[in-house]
């Protein structure tokens, strides 16, 4: 199987994206696929979800993107099924040093090409905007997952990024592919979030995945602890859901 690199983005925040970054690359972990999560948030709580301080780290992505560190060095191996690439709050001085440097969208993919034999899938947690961070990871990535709830505001920011994307597309990475659209922290008895359901059916006809992610407690009691939800509680609705949709990117 070639190597599936996947950035998982929305530019708008609380969807779900570090959520599902994490669960998802536990979920293929324990169908013993190689992962590698990228945590590419300066926020870090991807980090924090697999189970590393991240204030206790001392190498980090940033220092792969500037060259400090080769990534294998600073690649970790974590106890919930993947391996991490961690993040903290060095990164947000990372992207500032990348704006005054020439081919400034490369950086992430040069960084990755000497482990892509190492791995089934690399999963890259995006930022919450559409910064030169996320640019780095959709320039290195094959494809992307957009999380997104089902409501108005939503469709508004999807139409934004699928903008972005298609931009990429013309310049700086023409095979960069939606893998999928995945709604998440799903509540089908709210009337709105099934008609929002129903445009994305309609007007992305293949791209929205039949897993539903739907709102559960146990996932949003996961990260407290450091835990995928499949660790956490493996019968919780959010740990089968992911499941499901690991199966789904499989085939």
């Amino acid at each position: 199987m070639a190597i599936k690199i996947i950035a998982i983005t929305n530019q708008k925040g609380g969807v779900g994206k570090t959520t599902t970054t994490v669960n998802l690359a536990a979920s293929l972990g324990a169908t013993k696929r190689k992962v590698l999560l990228i945590d590419f948030d300066p926020q870090g709580n991807a980090t924090t979800g697999s189970g590393i301080n991240k204030e206790k780290i001392e190498l980090s992505v940033a220092d792969v993107l500037l060259s400090f560190a080769p990534i294998t060095d600073v690649i970790q191996k974590t106890q919930v099924g993947y391996d991490l690439l961690p993040a903290n709050s060095q990164l947000t001085a990372t992207e500032i040093k990348l704006l005054r440097l020439d081919e400034r969208e490369y950086f992430l993919k040069r960084a990755l090409e000497p482990i892509y034999e190492n791995y089934d899938f690399i999963f890259i947690d995006c930022p919450p905007a559409l910064n030169i961070l996320t640019v780095n990871a959709l320039v290195a990535a094959k494809s992307v997952i957009i999380p997104m709830q089902c409501e108005y505001y939503a469709l508004e920011g999807l139409a934004a990024l699928l903008g972005t994307i298609e931009q990429l597309q013309h310049t700086v990475n023409a095979g960069l592919q939606i893998e999928g659209i995945l709604r998440t922290m799903y509540d089908g008895r709210n009337r709105l979030t099934t008609d929002v359901s129903g445009q994305l059916m309609q007007h992305f006809p293949g791209k929205v995945y039949n897993t539903i992610i739907p709102r559960n407690v146990r996932l949003a009691e996961a990260p407290s602890h450091g835990l995928p939800a499949l660790l956490y509680d493996s019968n919780s609705q959010g740990a089968i859901a992911y499941l499901a949709l690991a199966g789904e990117i499989c085939k």
